[in-house]
């Protein structure tokens, strides 16, 4: 999509190039989303791929596309020394760009089955015990469902379906002025049968009372930039918010988490860390702290399942050992494995996994639950891998002088969406936080004695727009995501969803059940959201005015 008007866009989706702007000076800084630093002004449909000029700046762009490669190719189950090696023995994706179409968020899925084979559905199942909103333990908590090898699939896709159900809401999905919407919202079944360890004979409380959620990948471009928003910022935000909650302004607000003015929940890693605490800012659950050891640092591992020197070891279930004690037990497999592992390891190495001392059930489950496998990805793939993730910059905005785009931002502010969806924030220094205190080992890497920390590149004291507030909020909708608890998510970008991820809708909101903007207001309407008076007043804008408000949003 091109862009005539004063303003210059690359129509050239090679173009990684290209030129900033000339801008009104009255709106340059909203044009800027990600600051002078993390800015790219291209629109065509590679615009969440592009680096950001800090990463050009500083000489980092060999490491970026070679960090990009780790994105986007396939890794596979071989085991000869080949490049991207190492999936499985259980896995959910063989890429991160399965996931994540054109860098972006996923796509929605039609009625059916759940293919996870299909590149663009970037859903992950979230099973959990409804009495305590906890996962269940006998899956992993992005549960894997493929295997390789003698290995059999923890989850049976074909049994799993989405349905799309109609929702009317109290409105009678029309506005006053006779204008009508649709909504929609998924509802996927994963039924016992379809369920490894379940046909095997393993069973809780919860293997026959569980509920499960479509959550949706998020757009990865710009999270370097969010990363470098000071803790003590993101803190204010939640204290403030915590005021209003407490002078009875708002309705929810997460006390559990945040109270009196401190955090009472902190992300720390002592497994591979010293569990230094930190503010939580990443996915819908705010489950991760630093951007070094985020969703992206921890996916690519788990979803493919292959080591690296700080994760030695599989990622099978929460438990740790369902699957593995299951898996070791099953005929088939231990027909097939001692077979298998000859082409796998070295019995020197691994002298557990060929003892035939031991059974071949005991045998297995040490493969399983090996704190000690081999490394498969390199140190220096996984540095190159996080420049390139945290150098991924936001696209810039779009037509923002525009009459039509002003007077949407300014009726966004009025009638109280830029309270969640604040629109700017200020970077601090940009100290890169490292939660792993990954260290490069290897004598042979390349970045050998360096910290992670220390390669990354930075975006100090800029000011950007990502119109979120990093809060968790609720919006009681049917079907809702587990907890009810979800982050606001970033609206930078997101009007370029459809382009660089080719999918057919705007496909917003955690499962993508809103098709366009107006869904995504309208399922903030419920009677107990604390959005609800921002929505009742949108429904009562004229009709071009709720216009101008997508056109604006679009165009962030």
């Amino acid at each position: 999509m091109c862009f005539a008007s004063t303003l210059f866009f690359s129509c050239d989706d090679d173009d990684n190039n290209a030129k900033e702007p000339e801008i009104d000076e009255s709106v340059a800084e909203q044009y800027y989303t990600g600051g002078k630093l993390g800015t790219a002004f291209i629109s065509t449909s590679s615009a969440y791929e592009q680096p950001t000029p800090a990463v050009e700046e500083n000489g980092m762009f060999l490491m970026f596309n070679r960090g990009e490669k780790m994105f986007e190719k396939p890794f596979t189950s071989n085991r000869n020394g080949g490049e991207r090696e190492g999936l499985g023995p259980l896995y959910l994706r063989t890429s991160c760009l399965h996931c994540h179409p054109g860098y972006g968020h996923g796509k929605v899925q039609p009625n059916g089955s759940f293919n996870t084979n299909e590149v663009g559905n970037g859903y992950l199942l979230v099973v959990y015990d409804p009495t305590t909103e906890n996962y269940v333990t006998w899956l992993a908590g992005m549960p894997q469902s493929h295997a390789v090898g003698p290995f059999k699939d923890p989850l049976d896709e074909t049994k799993i379906t989405i349905e799309w159900k109609p929702f009317t809401d109290e409105w009678n999905n029309t506005f006053p002025d006779g204008e009508t919407y649709s909504l929609q919202y998924p509802e996927v079944t994963l039924p016992q049968e379809a369920v490894y360890v379940i046909n095997q004979g393993y069973s809780d409380a919860t293997t026959s009372n569980y509920e499960v959620r479509l959550e949706s990948t998020i757009g990865i471009y710009g999270t370097g930039l969010t990363d470098a928003i000071p803790d003590d910022s993101i803190t204010a935000q939640w204290a403030k918010e915590e005021a209003a909650y407490d002078k009875g302004y708002i309705k929810n607000f997460r006390k559990a988490w945040f109270s009196n003015g401190q955090w009472q929940t902190y992300y720390s890693n002592a497994a591979q860390g010293d569990g230094t605490p930190y503010v939580r800012r990443y996915t819908y659950a705010m489950s991760r702290g630093p951007i070094l050891d985020a969703a992206g640092a921890n996916a690519i591992w788990n979803i493919t399942n292959v080591t690296r020197s700080d994760r030695r070891y599989n990622y099978l279930d929460l438990n740790g050992k369902i699957y593995a004690t299951y898996a070791s037990k099953d005929p088939e497999v231990q027909a097939a494995f001692p077979q298998w592992i000859a082409t796998q390891a070295d019995p020197a190495v691994h002298p557990n996994w060929f003892d035939e001392n031991l059974s071949v059930e005991e045998r297995i489950f040490h493969y399983l639950t090996d704190k000690d496998l081999d490394v498969e990805m390199s140190d220096d793939d996984y540095v190159n891998f996080m420049v390139w993730h945290r150098g991924l910059a936001v696209p810039a905005a779009r037509n923002i002088e525009a009459d039509n785009i002003q007077a949407g931002k300014k009726l966004f502010e009025q009638i109280g969406c830029a309270q969640c969806h604040r629109p700017s924030w200020t970077t601090g220094p940009d100290n890169v936080a490292d939660p792993n205190n990954f260290m490069v080992v290897d004598p042979s890497s390349s970045y050998y004695g360096k910290s992670l920390a220390s390669l990354m590149p930075r975006y100090p004291n800029q000011k950007i727009w990502p119109y979120s507030d990093f809060v968790q909020h609720k919006l009681f909708m049917q079907n809702d995501i587990r907890t009810g608890w979800c982050r606001t998510t970033p609206l930078w970008g997101r009007g370029l969803h459809q382009i660089c991820s080719g999918s057919a809708t705007a496909d917003r909101l955690h499962d993508c059940r809103a098709r366009n903007v107006i869904e995504a207001i309208m399922w903030h309407g419920n009677v107990n959201s604390d959005a609800r008076s921002t929505v009742e007043r949108f429904r009562n804008l004229t009709a071009s005015e709720r216009q101008s408000i997508v056109e604006f949003i679009d165009a962030i």
